[in-house]
């Protein structure tokens, strides 16, 4: 008994260090190559390839599942329209969408991005600014969103956020990094599996200007939404929910 009661003092203090660490790595806005298209056509379409295998392996795909099942659990929907922003080349929603159909659940996506490019000529993909989308007031069920706040400033989060509000019946799902010094060292091992220069770059650059926990909280506390659930997942994902 005592043993145990020491392992347990021992996991608090660990846990404890940790978190303090995390306090303690400021937020730092650096650059991201992908948002501009740093690069040659080829090495854009690696680096989005990249990013797909990194929604495989390390959590982005289970993340969004989990808080699409919850959200269509929470509404009795049979049926659930999805519009995901900022969506890349759309491999994410789209997973998500074939897990979701073996389970019997039908889920409709529509893909918004900035770029023609990354979007690889989806028939469902519409070209649109995240902050201001081409679409009416509760057009979809459901508007999510991966990897993509953590390239927001504050305001800018409160804004897309209400944007999305707006376009959605049900919920936002917002799918991103926490920023941890454990992260960081998990991304620069991630180096052994990626070798695409704009990979490189933007994999570290996300981790820094990623937010905690806490912080991500307080700015979705300053939007419209009625009321809001923030969840960690599997290799430091944060998950929020925006309920309409």
């Amino acid at each position: 008994m005592f043993r145990a009661a020491g392992e347990a003092s021992t996991i608090r203090r660990s846990a404890a260090f940790s978190l303090l660490g995390d306090l303690l790595m400021k937020r730092i806005v650096i650059p991201e190559f992908l948002d501009t298209d740093s690069g040659t056509p080829a090495e854009v379409a690696e680096n989005l390839n990249d990013l797909g295998r990194i929604h495989r392996w390390f959590g982005g795909i289970s993340t969004t599942q989990e808080l699409v099942l919850r959200t269509v659990k929470r509404s009795g929907r049979n049926e659930v329209s999805l519009l995901d922003v900022a969506s890349g080349s759309g491999e994410l929603p789209l997973a998500v969408r074939d897990r979701l159909k073996r389970r019997g659940i039908p889920l409709t996506v529509t893909l918004l991005d900035r770029a023609p490019s990354h979007l690889n000529g989806s028939a469902s993909a519409v070209i649109g600014d995240a902050l201001a989308t081409p679409f009416p007031h509760r057009a979809f069920d459901v508007v999510s969103s991966s990897l993509f706040v953590h390239h927001l400033e504050p305001p800018e989060i409160v804004r897309f956020a209400n944007e999305c509000l707006r376009v959605c019946r049900i919920a936002v799902i917002i799918n991103d990094l926490r920023r941890s010094w454990l992260q960081l060292a998990a991304v620069y091992a991630g180096f052994l599996l990626f070798r695409n220069r704009l990979t490189r770059h933007d994999g570290p650059a996300s981790v820094r200007r990623a937010y905690t926990v806490s912080e991500l909280r307080g700015i979705l506390e300053q939007s419209q939404a009625a009321r809001i659930e923030i969840t960690t997942h599997y290799l430091f994902r944060v998950g929020a929910i925006l309920w309409k």
